[in-house]
């Protein structure tokens, strides 16, 4: 009788997310287990009890998915499980941080889309503004978007140490090269604005973050793209369902929410499922989901 596929979600906070629980059991797992208060100092442990107790064969229906809040302790954590492993006790990992990780990947193939079918361009040499720059979603996406050779201001609303700290970490990291900018008031978000190709809107839910009039003191600006769903737009103009309208006067085109969406939808439930029907074990961050993403966006029209 073949076993059932057992998958174990290991997270620092104090629960799984319900969100990730679905993907989960939509994708094929028999059973799902959350697992609260599971960080670096402990998750070596958890990935071992969870591979010596169903011998060799047993460990093909068996996998880890990491989540939390943290993009920079889940990846610490991707590294130590992977760490953990003897084999031929293996099983394979996925981490997806509050979906962050599918989430910017998403964001950054929707925009190359764009870009190519709008522009004829790509991310080489452009200057991406993220503003919500420190948020989960915000430091991956501009780490990706540097990795295709963008030029990308991570925009802090708190001081410049912060703004300076946040890049640091994020490029040592993730191999990235972001900046720190502190953008506090409408002046300095329209200077930065003016400078800029690409923009992703990254912020907390429910929160507008680029005005009409800001927009308009972007007169470089190729795409616009905006990951919050919940009203109003975090960026003027551009709608939930926008991919690729025009927006404002200028050669810009926006990417909404859920354009977005529907491609990290694809890409979490593939990562899943490449879990689930893996022969060996695979182990999936960020990079994975970027070339998921791009795969998800080429299928589209």
């Amino acid at each position: 009788m073949a076993r059932p596929c057992i998958l174990h979600m290991f997270t620092p906070g104090r629960q799984a997310s319900p969100f990730d629980v679905n993907m989960a059991i939509d994708a094929g797992f028999d059973h799902v287990v959350p697992y609260a208060e599971v960080g670096p100092a402990n998750v070596a442990a958890m990935t071992q009890d969870a591979i010596f107790s169903r011998g060799p064969k047993g460990v093909a229906n068996t996998g880890i998915f990491i989540g939390g809040r943290d993009v920079m302790v889940a990846a610490d954590m991707l590294d130590l499980a992977r760490q953990s492993m003897v084999p031929p006790f293996a099983v394979s990992v996925f981490a997806d941080p509050s979906g962050s990780y599918t989430t910017a990947a998403a964001l950054v193939a929707s925009v190359e889309r764009q870009l190519r079918k709008a522009h004829g361009s790509d991310f080489a040499g452009k200057r991406v503004l993220v503003l919500g720059g420190s948020g989960a979603v915000g430091r991956v996406a501009g780490a990706l978007a540097s990795q295709l050779g963008a030029r990308v201001w991570l925009s802090n609303r708190v001081d410049d140490e912060q703004a300076v700290r946040t890049s640091q970490e994020t490029n040592a990291r993730f191999q990235a090269q972001t900046q720190g900018i502190l953008i506090r008031t409408t002046e300095a978000l329209r200077a930065a604005l003016a400078e800029a190709d690409i923009v992703f809107a990254t912020a907390s839910a429910g929160v507008q973050v680029m005005s009409e009039a800001d927009r308009d003191a972007a007169g470089r600006l190729l795409v616009a793209a905006d990951v919050n769903a919940v009203p109003p737009a975090g960026i003027a103009g551009v709608e939930v369902m926008d991919d690729g309208k025009r927006i404002g006067t200028a050669a810009a085109v926006g990417v909404g929410a859920l354009a977005i969406g529907n491609i990290k939808y694809q890409v979490q439930h593939r990562l899943f499922l490449a879990m689930r029907e893996a022969t060996t074990p695979v182990y999936l961050g960020f990079p994975e989901a970027m070339a998921m993403a791009r795969a998800v966006a080429a299928e589209l029209p």
